[in-house]
């Protein structure tokens, strides 16, 4: 048996894995034969991979002759002395009698006239062939080519098991399963549409490729032994959206393309396991009006079959084709891509239909909550967060028996990921409540918590857990995904040169104090380790308070906030001052208290860093003062003050180019400007200062006193949303004397901005418009994340 292509035999009938992997290699084969351009191609081609899925030594293709009273060989593996073989449609020849009933014939040796007749008194076998050849035919798989309305198109035949065995039942299905296929290539080529050869000539009359790009990507395809379609992607550089085109034309279904933000439907994939979907090239992606949406790489050869039909026999099928890869994307995003952990699909199936009204006993609730399978469909939750990316996963139940809707956030956007049947909603909140150790009865009042993910599944990371009552006696579960990690170096920050210099020379001060501030999720403690990271030397004592430690570094001492037992912020600040510190790091600065003692800190000769939740620099100044902060002391104190937004960044693989007309260029100018109205320059001499900043520009980012921006368009690497990762926007108020002058003097923050402008500060919209300029980002996402 070919080792490359496995094949079933008697013996293999039972197996599974036997059996996927045959249907699998089939499905390359229908990928090779819709590739071709003709009949004749097909056989010289393919013929070879035809025989070794089969296990076969030989293979003879017939096409009906135009008078419709004959079938003509088209392929003549093996048969090297004869050119063409034309038998009569009659009951007189095995294939005759094929092409005449249109019925499958499996026999197990053509020289036994007592199989034969069995089939038809009048059938013989023609031994001539053999005698001339030398060569004994024996076992012989033919089935009928014929189209969707039932006419005969052609008859395939397949000669002689390699292992000298009748040929298995999974076989028949494989040779029925090939008839369909060759049917379809067959009418396709005989459709009266000019210039039609194959599935992809759509791209050539849609100008995506020329007619000679396309033949060199099928002989590329066929000599390295890889899918057209990859080939077309990487070598020829077309998007699948327009291979996908090119199939909706050919087939005459629409093209669905993959959606990262569908949600998985579990209902329509109950039963049905990734292995034999893949095998099969179909997957239900939704249920509409219209009926259930099936997408298939060939849905003329799956609508055909009616397997479809008879998984959802109760509902309409709509068919939607797609590309090769999009399908292989879609099994990804319903069944993940680990082979070890079961998928989500097949966990869901396993916990049944659920279709009783969710309770409110808890004794119910603990009891299914410590069900197997709802324990791994946790643990893949969060597996399959952590793999995508995310940094929070919402649980969203809702009332009566609408299902429980999961989305992932990612890349500082909620998207989608499944939905759980209501009946579950309960049992699944309780299980994630006994893994942070809350009370499970309590649904009443908000509750906090934490999961060490290790003590449950592979992964060494640490979740932020909250529960918080919603209405109609719901519950929301919201968790942060704490990764441990490794500091960002200080260079890869994405600070500007200015931003960088500043930034190292107040970090290099023996002693005061220094902020870092922003909203939630906008990077404040990865920027704070990373400038600890950078002065961290064998020299250098360091202390740190953090609820929760996100990221460990060596050489630092690091305090797990506790306030069950006691241990806040206030009081372990006191702790520190005791405890010979070099630096202290402090999480968060909430009230006076903790403030108070991170400026008495500072004065008495250490380093300290800290973060508060402010919008701007300047603001973060009036915030401290209005917490009672003595003004002076405060001033005495100051180093700087860093605000930072996170900006969605350009996707590098698919970012678009383009040249900014001189209207565009204006608008960025006047917006980026409009930041500096205040400044002393600016009130002496405003044309000269928009001048300033254009030359600037210009000599910074432009060629030949062209502008080139970027703006998104979408591919496979991105989810087709134009955008991938994300980019710091940074704000560095540096505690210059003018700026230390107006802190003492309780200025207002239009003449902090002003002041700290005249010092070289940049805002955050003035930092994003920059990145802009550099092609990171857009002005879109720049807008997004900066109110003013």
């Amino acid at each position: 048996m070919n080792a490359a292509h496995p094949t079933p035999d008697s013996s293999a009938q039972g197996d599974v894995n036997s059996r996927l992997l045959f249907f699998k290699n089939l499905q390359a084969v229908t990928n090779k034969i819709h590739a071709t351009s003709n009949i004749d191609e097909i056989m010289l081609e393919l013929s070879q991979d035809i025989c070794n899925l089969f296990n076969a030594d030989r293979l003879t293709i017939y096409t009906v002759s135009e008078d419709r009273s004959s079938i003509v060989s088209k392929v003549k593996t093996g048969l090297n002395s004869f050119k063409d073989l034309k038998l009569p449609i009659t009951e007189q020849s095995v294939a005759g009698y094929v092409a005449m009933t249109q019925k499958m014939a499996n026999i197990r040796d053509v020289y036994d006239d007592v199989e034969l007749k069995a089939y038809s008194p009048k059938m013989n076998f023609l031994q001539e062939v053999d005698k001339r050849t030398g060569y004994r035919t024996k076992q012989m798989l033919v089935a009928p080519i014929s189209d969707g309305e039932g006419a005969l198109l052609g008859v395939v035949q397949i000669i002689n098991n390699r292992d000298d065995v009748p040929f298995a039942a999974v076989a028949e299905e494989g040779v029925q399963g090939l008839a369909q296929t060759l049917a379809i290539a067959f009418t396709q080529r005989q459709k009266a549409v000019p210039g039609v050869r194959s599935k992809y000539d759509g791209l050539v009359s849609d100008a995506v490729i020329s007619a000679a790009e396309l033949d060199l990507a099928q002989r590329s395809a066929r000599r390295k032994g890889l899918d057209l379609e990859e080939v077309l992607v990487k070598e020829f550089q077309v998007k699948p959206a327009a291979i996908g085109q090119a199939l909706a034309k050919y087939f005459g279904d629409p093209y669905e393309p993959y959606r990262s933000e569908r949600v998985k439907p579990i209902d329509l994939l109950r039963n049905l396991k990734r292995d034999y979907l893949e095998s099969q090239q179909w997957v239900p992606v939704e249920e509409t009006r219209e009926g259930v949406v099936v997408v298939a790489t060939d849905p003329e050869r799956v609508r055909n079959s009616r397997v479809v039909n008879n998984i959802f026999p109760k509902s309409k099928v709509v068919y939607r084709v797609t590309t090769n890869r999009e399908f292989l994307q879609v099994l990804d995003h319903f069944f993940g891509a680990l082979a070890d952990v079961a998928s989500v699909g097949d966990l869901l199936s396993d916990l049944g239909d659920g279709d009783d009204e969710a309770g409110d006993v808890v004794g119910d609730d603990v009891s299914a909550a410590a069900e197997n399978e709802l324990v791994k469909l946790v643990n893949k939750i969060i597996i399959e967060a952590y793999q995508q990316g995310a940094s929070d996963i919402h649980i969203e139940p809702r009332p009566g028996k609408e299902k429980t809707l999961i989305r992932f956030r990612k890349d500082g956007s909620l998207v989608p990921y499944i939905e759980i049947p209501a009946s579950y909603r309960n049992a699944l909140i309780a299980r994630l409540k006994i893994m942070c150790d809350l009370d499970i009865s309590e649904k009443r009042k908000p509750q906090d918590g934490k999961i060490k993910f290790k003590k449950y599944g592979p992964l060494d990371i640490e979740l932020r857990v909250a529960t918080i009552p919603t209405a109609g006696g719901m519950e929301d579960v919201v968790m942060r995904i704490l990764a441990a990690g490794e500091p960002i170096p200080l260079d890869s920050l994405g600070l500007t040169p200015h931003n960088h210099e500043t930034l190292k020379s107040i970090i290099s001060k023996p002693y005061g104090l220094f902020f870092v501030c922003g909203p939630t999720g906008s990077g404040k403690t990865t920027t704070l380790h990373s400038i600890l990271g950078h002065i961290n030397t064998p020299d250098t004592k360091i202390w740190t308070a953090e609820d929760p430690v996100e990221i460990t570094q060596k050489g630092l001492r690091q305090v797990q906030i506790n306030k069950k037992a006691g241990l806040d912020f206030a009081t372990v600040m006191r702790s520190f001052l005791r405890a010979d510190p070099d630096v202290i790091m402090v999480g968060e600065m909430r009230d006076a208290e903790t403030t108070g003692i991170g400026i008495e800190a500072s004065l008495t000769g250490h380093l300290v860093f800290a973060t508060l939740h402010t919008n701007s620099a300047p603001e973060s100044v009036i915030r401290l003062l209005d917490m009672g902060m003595d003004p002076f002391n405060f001033a005495d104190a100051l180093l700087g003050i860093l605000a930072q937004r996170l900006a969605k960044r350009l996707c590098k693989e698919c970012k678009e180019a383009y040249q900014p007309s001189p209207e565009d260029m204006k608008r960025l100018l006047t917006e980026y400007c409009e930041e500096l109205t205040n400044t002393d320059s600016w009130k002496k001499d405003p044309k000269g200062s928009y001048e300033a900043v254009y030359r600037d520009w210009n000599s910074r980012y432009a060629k030949d006193g062209q502008f080139t921006l970027y703006r998104p368009k979408g591919c496979l690497a991105c989810n087709d949303t134009g955008y991938k990762g994300r980019v710091g926007l940074h704000e560095l108020m540096a505690g210059t004397d003018g700026v230390k002058k107006l802190i003492q003097e309780h200025a207002r923050v239009a003449e902090l901005v002003a002041c700290a402008l005249n010092d070289g500060m940049r805002t955050l919209k003035m930092d994003g418009i920059d990145k802009v300029l550099q092609g990171i980002t857009d002005m879109k996402q720049v807008h997004a994340v900066c109110i003013k």
